[in-house]
């Protein structure tokens, strides 16, 4: 198959199993030395070759015995039901980090460290997300409960607001930090407590992060 060219913008939530801040983004390794995650996104306006993919929302859930550079890792992509049977090949075609160069996305790098991919799940995803308010709420009726919230000073009970700037990332260039819960079921059960919550808008495409 010809490599399609495709670029989308969007917003995602992404609640992992790490302490606020998550060391991972540092080249550090995990909090528990272990990853587990789980992530929304939305697409607010994008294409893969002559196929639209505005509105389109998808669902990614990993997990790793070690840090994720290590690999052995495995997924569970669950895919907007609304989208047709092209949109639904153009997206799955994304996340597994086809069409894309080596190490430019996030898709792309997390392929390489799955020894399990479970086929995927197509669903309705109710899922909201507002990156400057560090609220977002993930619901796939069965399969995943997520919420996101920001953190919040233990002293002053006042909302805290922090941010990762990454001018050399493979996902975001500006991620807002917050909090989040998780809970899944099926192939990959996760139970996550406030934890490191990721509240970003992404602008991705076939190169990496469109600037």
């Amino acid at each position: 198959m010809t490599r399609a060219k495709w670029e989308f913008e969007g917003r995602e939530f992404t609640n992992c199993n790490c302490a606020y801040g998550c060391p991972c983004q540092f080249n550090a390794l995990p909090t528990h030395g272990h990853c587990q995650a789980a992530v929304g996104i939305v697409i607010d306006k994008g294409y893969h070759g002559e196929v639209r993919l505005d509105g389109l929302k998808v669902v990614g859930i990993f997990r790793w015995p070690g840090p994720i550079h290590e690999g052995n890792g495995e997924a569970a992509v669950i895919v907007d039901s609304h989208a047709d049977a092209a949109q639904r090949e153009a997206l799955l075609r994304i996340l597994t980090g086809q069409d894309t160069d080596p190490g430019a996305t996030i898709f792309q790098v997390f392929s390489a460290t799955l020894a399990t991919l479970h086929p995927p799940v197509f669903a309705d995803i109710d899922f909201e997300v507002d990156v400057e308010a560090r609220t977002a709420r993930l619901s796939v009726d069965g399969l995943v409960e997520t919420r996101g919230e920001p953190i919040v000073n233990p002293v002053t009970g006042a909302t805290y607001r922090g941010r990762i700037d990454l001018p050399n990332g493979f996902e975001y260039s500006i991620a807002e930090m917050g909090r989040g819960w998780s809970r899944t079921s099926g192939p990959i059960p996760l139970d996550l407590a406030d934890s490191y919550g990721q509240f970003a808008h992404l602008h991705l495409g076939e190169h990496g992060i469109v600037r």
